[in-house]
């Protein structure tokens, strides 16, 4: 049982390693090649766990010529368009001008319920309003509406603004996070001001989040009720 564990936990740190070494796309929508790799290493994975006599580089070897595999087969991909299409696919325009193209969406084996459910994530309930439909190489739909539809923006309303960034976690569960702060260029003097004028210290905030104009929101910890007494 001991061994079992080990070389479980072993593995597991080594898939968490493989992951994040093949990059983001891992870990948000998949592209194929993404997939039958991320499916290969799990199979992989669970047969030195199950058959205790196999010997654990049988399955950390494979696992790591996948992983390298794959990185390889991406920087591949960011030079060559042709080999990026051949594994990740093409978007397909399934709506265009207004007008569904059924044969595409026959092609891609799409029903109406594909398309509608992809409308209703977007807040969209009338076919009327699409302007424009493609099918990701991820399988996702992104849809553009018409122009009569779209929400209004302040630059359609004349309004003038500063664009800056949006605020950053400065402190969480009472640990300043340096990383977020250097990032939104204000230094620690300023959150130590803001400490004191809230009357508090960081190790009683539970989150506390800043952008770079110094706006700032701060939401305490809760009490428990063994501290309360």
């Amino acid at each position: 049982m001991t061994v079992v564990f080990i070389r479980a936990v072993i593995l597991y740190l080594l898939l968490l390693a493989a992951v994040r070494f093949m990059g983001k796309h891992q870990i948000g929508e998949l592209q194929p090649s993404e997939l039958a790799v991320t499916i290969l290493i799990s199979n992989i994975a669970t047969l030195p766990v199950e058959d205790t006599g196999m010997p654990l580089f049988t399955g950390i070897i494979p696992v790591l010529t996948l992983a390298c595999l794959d990185v390889v087969m991406s920087c591949i991909g960011v030079k060559s368009r042709t080999v990026r299409n051949l594994t990740g696919g093409k978007p397909v325009v399934i709506v265009s001008n207004g007008r569904i193209d059924q044969k595409k969406m026959r092609d891609l084996r799409f029903t109406v319920d594909d398309l509608i459910e992809a409308m209703h994530s977007l807040s969209i309930f009338d076919i009327s309003e699409v302007q424009y439909a493609v099918v990701e190489t991820t399988g996702t739909i992104s849809i553009y509406q018409k122009y009569e539809y779209r929400n209004v923006t302040n630059k359609d309303m004349r309004l003038h603004g500063k664009s800056i960034d949006p605020p950053e976690i400065i402190i969480e569960d009472g640990s300043v996070i340096e990383e977020n702060l250097k990032r939104t260029g204000i230094d620690m003097s300023r959150v130590n001001d803001i400490l004191k004028k809230e009357k508090t210290i960081a190790k009683d905030i539970f989150l506390m989040t800043m952008d770079s104009e110094g706006t700032y929101s701060v939401v305490r910890k809760e009490r428990s009720r063994r501290e309360k007494k």
